[in-house]
């Protein structure tokens, strides 16, 4: 649980944050390679079960490099919030072996037959799936609408009254719509649903969705958290420390979707920059943004930090910056899109984001590969759809690769 950590800068609690003494003093907590714990005395050994006492018991549920990361986490997202009595916000996280994992312990642990989430269009190819191909088959429905008209989601949750979460991802995967978080919340919370907000993209850097009195955070740590693709994971992160504890630790438990020590060790210490890679990885995209809209072979630049995105302002009121992702269209349709990613040179080809380097991927052919066309076009993901994640290399160098490709 965070809130032992009382650090006042954000930067400061990426370093020093969720880390407690090891016993051995070692600077930076190890990693607990170790499947299970030994108890001193039966009667210790219960206490730890029955949650009395303090203590690790099984790999599966937790240790003590687990825990930095989780603690640290928690902090970030809780930075400088409060709670509804004053108080500073205290946040739970459990860490997962992916993303994935972490929004199935989310949807699994809070629904039941019958159930229904509502959410909008231009989702993570992976959520979209799992909401469309796998809970259908334990009777948890879903609806998709525009969250851009508030009356039309308003009507949705007032027509059917099986809807009891709401899942919004913003800024959303990969056109980069932007969702009001403040509106959308409230109107959730009128009609008591559960909200979940995937913060991947964004990062509690530069967005604190619990700001607006949502339930749930998560995140692919696999991305910005870690920041140097070394290891795959995933974060829940509650309001409700008592659920947390209990409902959603059970969950998270017996779904096995569990993190472990070595992975938890690198996002640590990938955290540990996380600010200072941000600020880079925001001005470097910001230039490429100016760069393509610029250029006479790209129709669209879906990024949050141009004046022209239609969502321009409201990203302005809700997030710190507009970020380091970005994605265009190219004239040219699908066949446009494959020329391009096979002629970067620099950038990465790569279906993942938030790495210290420059990724780039055709979504059409990758990402979304499972999503009928019909529909991916709805959501505005085209056939020459690139999404560019920038890094943190030299500037000119980004905007060398880029004009090499378009040329």
């Amino acid at each position: 649980m965070a809130g032992k950590n009382n650090s006042s800068g954000f930067d400061t609690i990426c370093l020093h944050g969720g880390h407690a003494q090891e016993s051995n003093r070692a600077h930076l907590t190890p990693i607990y390679a170790s499947s299970t714990y030994t108890f001193d005395s039966a009667e210790q050994a219960a206490a730890i079960f029955k949650g009395e006492e303090q203590g690790y018991i099984y790999g599966r549920w937790g240790n003590p490099t687990i825990t930095e990361a989780e603690e640290k986490i928690a902090l970030l997202e809780a930075f400088g919030l409060k709670d509804a009595s004053g108080n500073p916000l205290r946040l739970k996280a459990i860490l997962h072996a992916s993303g994935m994992a972490a929004i199935s312990t989310a949807f699994l642990g809070n629904l039941k037959n019958g159930d229904k989430i509502i959410t909008h269009q231009s989702l993570y190819g992976g959520t979209h799936e799992i909401i469309e191909k796998i809970l259908p088959d334990y009777g948890i429905n879903y609806i998709i609408t525009d969250f851009h008209d508030m009356e039309g989601v308003e009507a949705a949750i007032k027509a059917d009254l099986s809807i009891k979460m709401m899942h919004i991802e913003t800024p959303a995967n990969p056109t980069l719509q932007c969702f009001g978080l403040k509106a959308l919340s409230a109107l959730a919370k009128k009609y008591s649903l559960i909200v979940v907000v995937d913060n991947t993209f964004a990062t509690p850097y530069l967005q604190q969705p619990f700001r607006y009195d949502v339930d749930y955070v998560v995140h692919s740590t696999t991305k910005y958290l870690n920041g140097h693709g070394t290891a795959v994971g995933g974060i829940l992160v509650g309001r409700d420390i008592e659920r947390m504890s209990k409902g959603l630790t059970k969950a998270h438990r017996l779904l096995g979707g569990n993190s472990n020590a070595f992975d938890a060790f690198l996002l640590t210490n990938g955290l540990r920059t996380l600010s200072l890679r941000m600020d880079r990885h925001c001005a470097n995209a910001e230039k490429v943004a100016d760069y393509l809209a610029a250029h006479t072979a790209v129709s669209v630049v879906n990024y949050l930090g141009l004046a022209t995105h239609p969502h321009y302002a409201l990203a302005k009121e809700q997030m710190k910056h507009a970020g380091g992702m970005l994605s265009f269209e190219l004239k040219g349709g699908f066949d446009a899109g494959v020329k391009f990613i096979n002629t970067m040179s620099l950038c990465t080809n790569a279906v993942s984001l938030g790495t210290c380097d420059t990724l780039i991927t055709h979504p059409a052919s990758t990402t979304h590969l499972g999503v009928p066309r019909e529909q991916r076009l709805k959501f505005g993901i085209s056939d020459g759809l690139i999404r560019m994640s920038v890094g943190i290399e030299n500037i000119e160098d980004i905007l060398a690769d880029l004009e090499q490709a378009m040329a």
